[in-house]
């Protein structure tokens, strides 16, 4: 019962309805009886207020908490503190800090992001970092950087360093999916569809997409969830498709499957994945079209030449060794490569995921992006594949310190959902997102006026890129690609200060691993290089004990 009436007039909307009925009491007393005046210049004018919250752009909060959400604004508005205890509190479950995410609001909404009084991280404490500038700073004409993915392929693709990393639509709300890609258009960089595939919202603005290919094939389907030829290129020959991303795992649970339950899949949800609708919709944890590296190169192989020749990698989180070891083998068994390799860090993924998975399971992005780039250094394959990295990616400093780890360019989710409004509320599964941005409740979602969140988006991504351009000419060079390990120093916990090159290994010799006497080498790949093969995902013999 309350769910129905929930639906006729939600909860949210109670203040505005109490003043309401205050307004028509207070007229009517003042008809009877010639009083309550006061009153009702008090309930008209908070009325007023809750019809100018409904109906205007800017606030998302506002629009599906009228009246009652300026109690937000005001603590806000309070001293920092408070701000800080009642409203965006920089506890353990958070997932950005706060100063984070008011760069993210600030970018976004085009206002001045710069900060008075100096830093406010403490550049004495343990794990502080930062670029190295020069006395003979470069100057750039742009801060449109780019690289090209695939260029040897038949439709290379000029891709910004700085993108949308994958949010399905269903995990995100239309208007969400819609903003992005307007921004994107408009930005001229790329929007992952996540695994969900490419749903009409998609479509609608044309900015490019990177269509995410995961365990369920969505949008490219069989009945029985296996692949289907066919339907694949169907959709990835649409000129709006410019990158093939093939899933392994994500960093918010990988190895592990999904299921969204039938309830919650609606039509355009349904339509958009190829699935019935109002039955559970299953991603696997593992894919079903091959089992052997090998296989997988094969697959790749295919997806390429189903899509026209457009650029084709792998999006994955790097777990054992071995398994990682093999696929490279198999790229080199094989002669196929993947353009491009997106490496996802366990730090992020919006995705709801077991606690387990989300504090213990997968390689933090640092981890994991060094592994990829010096073996494919020590294969010999780095020149011939790009390398993405995802992972709590939101400062123009994020990307330029992955860029000096080994990264060609960055993906960003969390960051471009702060733009379009995200609070932090920590209810996406619960469909009851306070700003619209997670849930597929069609009177919640329209708090997200698409055009003013669609500009917040492109103004995020500008003044990202103009501040990594800053950075860039800060340190004398001419692009974020020259920024190595040598120009990042950190303080680390005995109170040294060296660069990352000191402190980490970041560059394997070109060619290493095709040497047979690897001795000399990390143990990681002494160790795990010679146990894994191009046709088993498994170890080949057992490992020498360290």
């Amino acid at each position: 019962m309350l769910h129905k009436l929930n639906a006729i007039f939600p909860v949210r909307y109670t203040a505005l309805g109490l003043c309401v009925f205050a307004l028509l009491l207070s007229l009517f007393a003042l008809l009877a009886f010639g009083t309550g005046l006061g009153a009702l210049l008090l309930s008209g004018g908070l009325v007023a207020l809750g019809v100018h919250d409904l109906r205007q752009s800017q606030r998302s909060i506002l629009r599906n908490y009228p009246i009652i959400g300026h109690l937000r604004f005001a603590l806000e508005f309070i001293r920092p503190e408070i701000r800080q205890y009642f409203i965006e509190s920089d506890n353990e479950a958070a997932p950005f800090s706060r100063s984070q995410r008011s760069l993210v609001y600030q970018r976004a909404k085009g206002e001045p992001d710069k900060r008075p009084f100096g830093t406010q991280l403490d550049v004495h404490a343990t794990g502080y970092e930062w670029i190295n500038h020069s006395v003979a700073p470069s100057q750039l004409a742009t801060h449109d950087f780019r690289l090209v993915i695939g260029p040897d392929t038949a439709q290379p693709y000029s891709a910004s360093v700085f993108n949308i990393s994958a949010m399905s639509f269903g995990a995100l709300s239309a208007n969400a999916i819609l903003a992005l890609n307007a921004g994107a258009r408009r930005g001229g960089f790329a929007h992952d569809t996540g695994e969900g595939s490419i749903s009409a919202h998609h479509r609608v603005h044309g900015g490019d997409l990177i269509w995410e290919i995961g365990s369920g094939y969505f949008g490219c389907r069989n009945a029985d969830g296996s692949f289907n030829p066919d339907k694949f290129a169907d959709n990835a020959r649409d000129p709006q498709v410019k990158l093939i991303e093939l899933k392994l795992s994500q960093g918010a649970k990988p190895g592990h499957g999904g299921v969204l339950p039938g309830p919650k899949v609606t039509a355009e949800i349904a339509a958009a994945r190829g699935v019935p609708m109002g039955v559970d919709c299953v991603s696997p944890a593992a894919h079903s079209a091959f089992a052997t590296p090998l296989e997988m190169m094969q697959f790749i192989a295919q997806l390429r030449e189903l899509s026209g020749g457009k650029p084709t990698g792998i999006k994955l989180c790097v777990g054992h060794p071995w398994e990682w070891f093999a696929m490279v083998k198999a790229m080199l068994a094989s002669g196929i490569t993947p353009d491009f390799i997106v490496v996802d860090g366990a730090e992020g993924g919006t995705g709801a995921a077991p606690v387990e998975f989300t504090d213990h399971v997968g390689s933090p992005l640092q981890e994991g992006l060094l592994l990829v780039h010096n073996t494919l250094r020590g294969a010999g394959l780095r020149q011939r594949i790009r390398i993405g990295a995802a992972g709590k990616v939101v400062s123009a400093f994020d990307i330029a310190r992955l860029m000096a780890l080994g990264a060609d360019w960055c993906n960003s989710a969390r960051g471009f959902m702060f733009a379009l409004g995200c609070i932090q509320a920590q209810h996406c599964h619960t469909g009851q997102c306070p700003t619209g941005v997670t849930t597929q409740d069609p009177l919640r979602q329209q708090s997200l006026v698409v055009p003013d969140k669609a500009e917040r988006v492109y103004n995020f991504h500008q003044q990202t890129l103009h501040a990594l351009q800053e950075l860039v000419q800060a340190a004398g060079l001419q692009h974020p690609r020259d920024i190595t390990a040598h120009h990042i120093v950190r303080r680390s916990s005995d109170h040294k200060v060296s660069s990352l090159a000191q402190l980490i290994l970041t560059q394997l010799p070109e060619g290493a691993l095709l040497n047979p006497d690897l001795g000399g080498l990390p143990m990681i790949y002494s160790q795990h290089w010679p146990v894994a093969a191009a046709e088993s995902f498994g170890l080949t013999h057992q490992m020498t004990p360290s």
